[in-house]
């Protein structure tokens, strides 16, 4: 049986992609800073589906708690298959004379340093086997830019860059690495980062139909799960409605 580590594994995209993995029967390590969603996702999964779920609750922009949860992991949780580096976040939409420096810091902590403390745990674990499959979820924001999305898009930028250079670094121990870069999804992404103000959020995702975590989902096990042989590098993925990170259809309407 494969395992599978998902970050974010709470809501969205990692809850989501621990659901399809569940499904097709990987034993999961599942993390999360809230740790009653946490352990109630892992319940959950573990009695639907037959699985060993191991959930681990700690903060990824500290590298000494994820030194601690995953630098000593049990011998029969080591053998990782696919790493999901799921975890991250927008947090507030100010002009760049107006940034909040905390915004700042929570964004550059969680999707750059975060994403590189878990690689570094998890990745000298694959190179021991020659095996493995890491997946970063960037965004549409990794490849274009647009106003007031400053620090967001440049940490997703260096997820990008990232991506291309651990393809390269792990090549020789074949093992695959795939970015996949989602549009518009209605997730918690807006609420978190509008701070709360959901009808502001739910403005964002009006007049047309945006992606779900479903969608996401599948397409991760779908890279996962291709012939050893095959490596999708990176894959952009829209709404129909959408064409770029801010050119829209809002009349768009489901055929």
């Amino acid at each position: 049986m494969k395992t599978a580590l998902i970050t974010g594994a709470t809501a969205g995209f990692g809850e989501a992609i621990a659901i399809k993995f569940a499904k097709n029967g990987y034993n999961l390590i599942l993390t999360g800073r809230r740790k009653e969603l946490l352990l109630q996702i892992s319940e959950q999964l573990s009695n639907k589906y037959a699985i060993e779920v191991l959930p681990l609750c700690f903060d990824l922009r500290k590298l000494e708690e994820v030194e601690k949860h995953l630098g000593q992991l049990p011998a029969e949780w080591q053998a990782i298959d696919v790493l999901v580096n799921n975890a991250g976040l927008a947090v507030g939409m100010n002009s760049i004379q107006e940034g909040v420096i905390d915004d700042w810091e929570r964004m550059i902590d969680t999707n750059i340093k975060g994403l590189l403390y878990l690689t570094r745990i998890i990745a000298p674990l694959m190179v021991k086997r020659q095996q493995g499959h890491i997946f970063n979820i960037g965004s549409i924001a990794g490849k274009e830019v647009y106003v007031n999305g400053n620090v967001y898009c440049a940490t997703k930028h260096a997820v990008d860059a990232l991506s291309k250079a651990m393809r390269m670094d792990l090549l020789p121990h074949n093992i695959r690495v795939s970015q996949i870069s989602p549009g518009a999804a209605e997730t918690e992404f807006s609420i978190v980062r509008f701070k709360g103000d959901k009808e502001r959020a739910d403005n964002v995702y009006k007049g047309y139909e945006p992606l779900q975590a479903e969608d996401i989902a599948n397409v991760v096990y779908f890279v996962a799960t291709l012939p050893a042989h095959v490596n999708i590098n990176d894959l952009v993925i829209m709404p129909t409605a959408q064409a770029s990170a801010t050119v829209w259809n809002k009349g768009y309407k489901k055929v």
